[in-house]
Formats: C-alpha cells, sequence, structure tokens
C-alpha cells in the first residue's frame, strides 16, 4: 500500500501543465495549432511543443497528422471533451474563490419552472435591489437534480425534509386546490364532486396520486375519468384556463388565475401532504457568499 506522500507524488505525475492542457483544448475545439496559436496569442510552434509533451506524458497519440491537417483520434476526442469541462469548472470555481472578496458573485440555481415563474422571479427585483453584484444563473428542472453533475449551487426542490449531504431550509407546503374555467364548470353543470367522474382530468407527471388522494378525501373511491398528463403545472393552468378540463394544483401557484376570473376554485376543499417545497444545497457551499444572501432573502420572502 502506498503512503500518503507517494499517493501525492504519483497523482502530481498524471497531472500535466495546465499551459499543455489549455493549448490541446484550444486545438481540439479549433481544429488546427495555427488556430490555437491566434486564440491563444501563442506561436504555432509553441502549440505544437505543448501538446508534444503531452502526447509524451500521456504515452498515446492525441492527434493524427495527416497532410497539412491534424485529426483528433479516438483518445483524443474523449480526452477533448473531458479536459473542457474540466477548464471550464475551473473557470467557474475560479470565480467562486473570487466572490469571496465580496457579497458578489455567480450563483447558480435551479428551480422548478412553474414556482419559478409564478412565485420567485415577481419577488426577485427586491432581492436585486440590495444585491446588484449578485449574477444568478437559473436553469430548471422538474425531478430531483444532482448538484455535483449540474454544477449547481443550489436548487428549489419539491419533497420530503430528509436529503443526505444536502441541507434544506422549507419554504412551505403545498395545498392542492382544484380549479376550473368558469365556462367549462357552468357547460358541464359541476356543482359537486362527484360531478368530476364525467370530464377529463388534467394531472401533473410528478403528482400521478394527487386525483385519487383528493377524491378519497371527499369520500369517493372510483374515478376514472379521461385525464391528460403535463410535465409543468404551467401547463396544466394553461390547459385548464382553455378549458379542457379541471385541474388540481398548487394553490399558491394558481392565485392570479383565480383573481382575475380565468379560473374558479372548485368545492372549497384542499389536500396536503408531508412534502413541501425547499431551498436546497449541499453543506460545503453553505458559506459561498452568494448563496448566502439569496438564503437570507428568500426566507425572509416566505410571509410575503
Amino acid at each position: 500500500m502506498h503512503s500518503i506522500p507517494a499517493r501525492l507524488a504519483i497523482r502530481r505525475r498524471l497531472i500535466p501543465s495546465l499551459g499543455a492542457l489549455v493549448a490541446f483544448e484550444s486545438a481540439a475545439r479549433l481544429g488546427g495549432f495555427t488556430r490555437a496559436a491566434e486564440e491563444l496569442n501563442l506561436t504555432q510552434g509553441a502549440i505544437s511543443r505543448q501538446i508534444k509533451l503531452l502526447e509524451d506524458q500521456l504515452g498515446i497519440a492525441l492527434f493524427e497528422r495527416v497532410r497539412q491537417r491534424i485529426i483528433l483520434t479516438e483518445a483524443g476526442s474523449y480526452y477533448a471533451n473531458e479536459i473542457r469541462q474540466t477548464l471550464d469548472r475551473f473557470a467557474s470555481i475560479t470565480a467562486q474563490v473570487i466572490s469571496f472578496r465580496t457579497a458578489g458573485g455567480i450563483f447558480k440555481l435551479s428551480m422548478l419552472p412553474t414556482f419559478g415563474t409564478k412565485w420567485l422571479i415577481p419577488r426577485l427585483p427586491d432581492f436585486f435591489l440590495n444585491h446588484r453584484s449578485v449574477t444568478i444563473n437559473f436553469s430548471s428542472h422538474i425531478r430531483q437534480v444532482d448538484f455535483q453533475r449540474d454544477m449547481l449551487d443550489a436548487a428549489i426542490h419539491f419533497g420530503e425534509a430528509e436529503w443526505p449531504g444536502v441541507v434544506l431550509h422549507r419554504l412551505f407546503g403545498e395545498e392542492l386546490v382544484p380549479v376550473a374555467s368558469p365556462k367549462l364548470v357552468k357547460r358541464e353543470k359541476i356543482k359537486k364532486a362527484e360531478d368530476l367522474a364525467r370530464v377529463t382530468l388534467l394531472v401533473q407527471a410528478t403528482r400521478p396520486e394527487a386525483w385519487p388522494n383528493w377524491f378519497r378525501s371527499v369520500g369517493i373511491e372510483d374515478v376514472g375519468p379521461a385525464q391528460l398528463v403535463f410535465e409543468q403545472f404551467a401547463m396544466v393552468l394553461q390547459a385548464a384556463t382553455a378549458e379542457l378540463g379541471v385541474a388540481l394544483v398548487p394553490k399558491v401557484l394558481v392565485k392570479d388565475e383565480v383573481a382575475s376570473g380565468d379560473l374558479v376554485q372548485l368545492f372549497g376543499h384542499s389536500i396536503t401532504d408531508s412534502k413541501a417545497y425547499f431551498l436546497a444545497y449541499p453543506r460545503e457551499r453553505a458559506n459561498y457568499p452568494p448563496l448566502v444572501a439569496f438564503r437570507d432573502w428568500l426566507l425572509s420572502q416566505i410571509e410575503t
């Protein structure tokens, strides 16, 4: 078994110089040493030497030299893709470390699409009013994220209050209410829960048990109407507004449509469960300044 110093020495031998990696990635991406030299403000000879040193260290050809052209080998193509991701990661980490000088920096947040558009984004002007130096890169997800794979600082998560290695701040629970277009309600003469047996039910893909649970909560066990399944709650709301059926949606996400009269809440009965909305982030990101600023602001918004 190798000692710790011996293992470190072996690891160092397996790490090529950053200059060689940058030269290789540029040449692979641009398809030539000349273009890489122009991009990096070096000579073509310097690029060629860096890549030759890299190939010698690896003991494998990364390019095939065909007349005046270079073509990536199979190993070179694989290596170029991996190195490109690694260099992007280096750049991201460096930008994040620099952000520790101030409360600014780049913050990568993944959010549930409808939660983001209906609840979070309308509140963000208040955040940026006091945090002008923070840049948020938004992405979206439907199911649970992988922080390491997706290179995220945090996510808006819906689920149970357990996630090993991840800090969870509860925002609020989910209250599901049935809603429909007033025109559909009038046309189908919907007056009681049993009337839903003859209309189409609109379903969000990650809540397949929502309607059965709602029916059981009002004492109805066997309802099997036609269903339309959508990936996002925004689609469910649009379908309900378009009179395609009756939707069961989070009350917090349908306030605008109910207030405008585009949709009406039916029967005054809702259901909840143990799941909730959370701000989630890996424990090792807990002291990252932009995340701290966003977390503190977000938690202050819960009652607003």
